[in-house]
């Protein structure tokens, strides 16, 4: 193909169509909004006749762009709003945090077991205490007024709260995003976060200052460690789409699970802003340990009725906790 003669009979097109572009679109009228997307379909061909026949880097760019311009014109550009913002709390996240619930809720018993087995190693063996601090620290830190109960009001309230929130938040970001790396990374953070809890545990309860330690940490705690293991699950969920995507082709399995998981990273941030706010203002209070116990609870029980009602009802609709049908990408079918 002589590339010069092509341009030539071609130049008033891409000319007129770039004019078209500068136009506003509620100054078009019908008989320009109708060449518009003639122009835009014939210049497409164009660069595509190109590229497999002439490929000019400078006049390839050009019209990339030209039609880039032209197709947003034509399609048009999604929007997000706060239809999408509504709908992801409604709908999306529930669903994804349901959906995951296989991973997720035997995640948290095995943890939590194994927080009890180590508190209680702990509680039951001095050596074993000996090997984490001299006895006058941890006497120090399990006594009245000790670190423990001074850990939750040594900042003010505020900063605590953002300090907290951040870490946690980054915890479970931390589990979410390694999840691809087969799920080893998320077993590591399990593990750290399962031993300080048993060690909190072990330590207080030789103490005997068992229902301080739990009167410190179960308002805050019963939402905190359910974002923590959620975000685990979800991460375990990851991994293993790695292994086995089941009938999707693994990249579009991993598309699909990625997707939602990184939405379910945003979820899991507002829930672990009201762990971080009861913990906080509500733990370190001067609230009797039954009216602080019972906030985290109810706060913890309409997580799990927004997770196992909502969600479920949107998971049995259909919803994955992925994108919107019409924002993803064409998949080809594939045998079951």
């Amino acid at each position: 193909m002589d590339l010069d003669v092509f341009i030539a009979a071609h130049r008033a097109e891409w000319e007129r169509l770039d004019a078209l572009l500068r136009t506003p679109g509620r100054r078009r009228g019908g008989h320009e909004v109708d060449e518009l997307v003639q122009l835009y379909r014939r210049t497409a061909g164009h660069l595509s006749l190109i590229q497999s026949s002439a490929p000019d880097p400078a006049l390839i760019s050009r019209l990339t762009t030209l039609v880039a311009r032209a197709r947003s014109e034509v399609v048009g550009t999604r929007r997000s709003s706060w239809r999408d913002a509504v709908r992801f709390f409604t709908v999306a996240f529930p669903a994804a945090c349901y959906r995951t619930r296989r991973w997720w809720v035997p995640t948290a018993v095995v943890c939590v077991l194994l927080s009890a087995v180590v508190g209680w190693w702990i509680a039951d063996s001095e050596e074993i205490r000996a090997s984490i601090a001299a006895p006058e620290t941890l006497r120090e830190m399990t006594r009245p007024g000790g670190e423990y109960e001074t850990y939750y009001s040594s900042s003010p309230a505020t900063a605590f709260s953002a300090q907290v929130w951040t870490n946690n938040a980054q915890a479970a970001a931390m589990c979410l995003a390694f999840g691809a790396l087969l799920g080893l990374p998320v077993l590591w953070v399990l593990l750290q976060n399962t031993l300080n809890l048993g060690v909190g545990v072990g330590l207080m309860g030789s103490a005997d200052r068992l229902d301080v330690f739990l009167g410190l940490i179960l308002p805050h705690g019963l939402l905190e460690l359910t974002a923590v293991f959620l975000a685990a699950g979800a991460g375990l969920r990851l991994g293993w789409t790695v292994i086995d995507p089941g009938p999707r082709p693994r990249a579009a399995a991993l598309a699909e699970e990625g997707r939602a998981t990184l939405g379910m990273a945003i979820g899991l941030a507002a829930v672990l802003l009201v762990s971080g706010v009861i913990e906080g203002f509500v733990t370190p209070s001067g609230l009797p340990t039954w009216g602080r116990i019972a906030i985290g609870a109810v706060a913890e029980l309409l997580f799990l009725v927004y997770v196992f009602v909502i969600g479920r009802r949107a998971a049995l609709a259909g919803d994955t906790g992925d994108l919107e049908r019409a924002d993803r990408e064409a998949a080809a079918p594939v045998a079951a």
